[in-house]
């Protein structure tokens, strides 16, 4: 977990930024990465590009296809629906464990996050609801204290995170997406493992309803 307190290394930083370009959709499925372009976007080097690209291989949203180059990968309502069924067990366990484990001090991080949650909700705020979302899932990676929970979990989160931002809007419905997760944040921070565990059901319950109801759509 000290880790995590260092500065993030310049692959970091390319892998952060490319990561974020694919899951908002500013770079779209399907579409031809140039590490000299990533380079120059984001004034990064290309061997730090390469090694987040090759990350980002790992992690399923990208494609390094030989002889052709780097693609961003399609999304697929049955990638996401088997990739869902690990999700929920595993973050059901990151919950419970962040709620048993938490500091006195992450669960003022946490009661804050659910507080914002719940303004991004009434306000439908796009942006402060992806921020936050991303927080809470690297607050209860700290405060699970289980690095194997977080390797399985850092896996997923990207190609939940896109299938998200390319379907919701026909779809989803983010202020009921910011309560559910706002409710995770607020188990944490009270310390209660059983309600977070609850909670990250009904959330992953409303995910796969939402990602069925693309295919209907």
């Amino acid at each position: 977990m000290a880790k995590r307190m260092q500065a993030p290394s310049l692959a970091e930083q390319a892998y952060k930024a490319i990561e974020e370009l694919i899951i908002t959709l500013q770079l779209p499925p399907g579409m031809a990465l140039s590490e000299s372009s990533l380079s120059e976007s984001l004034e990064i080097g290309r061997t730090p590009i390469r090694e987040a690209l090759q990350r980002l291989a790992m992690e399923g949203l990208v494609s390094i296809v030989p002889k052709r180059g780097v693609f961003v990968s399609e999304t697929n309502i049955l990638t996401q629906l088997r990739l869902l069924e690990l999700r929920r067990e595993v973050q059901r366990l990151l919950a419970r464990l962040a709620a048993e484990r938490a500091t006195v001090e992450e669960r003022a991080k946490f009661a804050n996050i659910e507080a914002g949650l719940t303004q991004a909700a009434a306000e439908h705020d796009e942006k402060l609801f992806s921020q936050l979302d991303r927080e809470l899932d690297e607050r209860m990676w700290d405060a699970a204290r289980n690095e194997f929970i977080v390797k399985t979990m850092s896996l997923m989160r990207g190609l939940s995170r896109r299938f998200w931002f390319e379907h919701y809007r026909r779809t989803g419905d983010l202020p009921l997406a910011a309560k559910l997760h706002a409710k995770i944040a607020k188990a944490i921070s009270q310390g209660k493992p059983a309600d977070a565990a609850a909670a990250s059901d009904r959330l992953i319950d409303y995910i796969e309803s939402f990602s069925r109801e693309t295919i209907e759509k």
